[in-house]
């Protein structure tokens, strides 16, 4: 290590961020994760400014006038908007980084396993633009394993399904490196969307995205629940144009949830098709680990396990999971190094 690396080393506070398209965490090392906002920013369609970023946007969205629009700047788990990610990234990592503006920190990011080359440069780019010293990649369903404390670096085989707003990350892990993935872009927005397109089509009620996730949270499964629930829901009815409530029962919202759980289930079945005959007996032998907020659906892992016929695990604290795994890819930087996506840039 030069006298460089030693100095700046010493007065960044090096960042783990995991970069959802629902939400961001911020990991800081040495201290633990420091921040978890909504990955949504408020901008004034007139002027092009940024009005609010993170919780104070995601209170904006569906309720804001026509001059101002609150976005996604990702999409899918990867950028859509670069600009906006770039303001989005640079305000989180001031917020997170409360130092002098002139060191800049070391920071890890996770992306889907699926990401382009194009797509890795776009997130290197935005980091860097956004005031990172180095910036590094790391793929999500990695980042979750050795946030989950899997043995990632044995020979043996880990299977991780790491379920997130955009996408599914579906991944067999031994000896440091991925053996065999799936991105799926099918994950928690996807479930959302199933629920407001059942509202519309099964009572005219006009729901917005934001109501949709409350539903999930509060009623949704992917497995029959001991006690159905239900809950009201308030929308615009689409035949009157007037607010209309309605009541919607848990055995509903299931059924209106059953194909993107299809396909996440599918995209399971497709890796351990693929998966090594050695490393499909090590997963038998441990069973298969979810994580990611989609992870936390009611019924979701006894579903799968059923469909797998294999035991499934949700993690302690699936939505922290990646960023855990960032902030240990931090901390071990030299020995976990080669996890990482190798192209590394760093600020001149």
């Amino acid at each position: 290590m030069g006298i460089y690396d030693y100095v700046f080393g010493h007065f960044s506070r090096d960042l783990g961020i995991d970069l959802g398209t629902a939400t961001t965490l911020v990991f800081a090392k040495g201290e633990g994760i420091i921040l978890c906002e909504p990955s949504v920013v408020a901008i004034n369609k007139d002027t092009g400014k940024v009005l609010a970023i993170g919780n104070e946007a995601k209170g904006m969205l569906g309720r804001t006038p026509a001059n101002i629009v609150a976005v996604r700047p990702l999409r899918d788990g990867v950028i859509a908007d670069f600009e906006v990610t770039e303001m989005m990234m640079r305000h989180f990592i001031t917020k997170s980084h409360n130092r002098s503006a002139f060191v800049r920190p070391r920071i890890v990011i996770g992306v889907p396993s699926g990401i382009t080359g194009v797509e890795r440069r776009a997130v290197i780019d935005a980091a860097m633009h956004a005031g990172a010293r180095e910036a590094y990649l790391i793929e999500e369903p990695m980042a979750a394993a050795i946030g989950a404390s899997l043995p990632v670096s044995e020979p043996i085989g880990s299977m991780i399904v790491d379920i997130g707003g955009g996408t599914t990350e579906v991944a067999v892990l031994a000896l440091g490196g991925i053996v065999v993935s799936k991105s799926i872009r099918v994950a928690g927005d996807e479930m959302d969307e199933a629920i407001v397109s059942h509202c519309r089509k099964n009572y005219n009620l006009l729901i917005g995205e934001r109501t949709a996730e409350q539903i999930k949270i509060d009623i949704g499964s992917a497995y029959p629940l001991g006690e159905e629930r239900t809950v009201e829901v308030r929308g615009r009815d689409l035949v009157s144009g007037l607010p209309k409530t309605i009541t919607l029962t848990s055995a509903e919202i299931r059924d209106a949830l059953a194909e993107p759980v299809a396909i996440v289930v599918d995209g399971v079945r497709m890796t351990l098709e693929k998966t090594p005959p050695e490393l499909a007996a090590d997963i038998m032998d441990r069973g298969i680990v979810m994580a990611g907020g989609g992870s936390l659906l009611r019924g979701l892992d006894k579903h799968l396990s059923q469909e797998t016929e294999m035991s499934v695990y949700v993690v302690d604290d699936p939505l922290s999971c990646v960023a855990y795994g960032t902030g240990k890819v931090l901390e071990e930087i030299d020995t976990l190094k080669k996890v990482l996506i190798t192209n590394k840039k760093s600020w001149q």
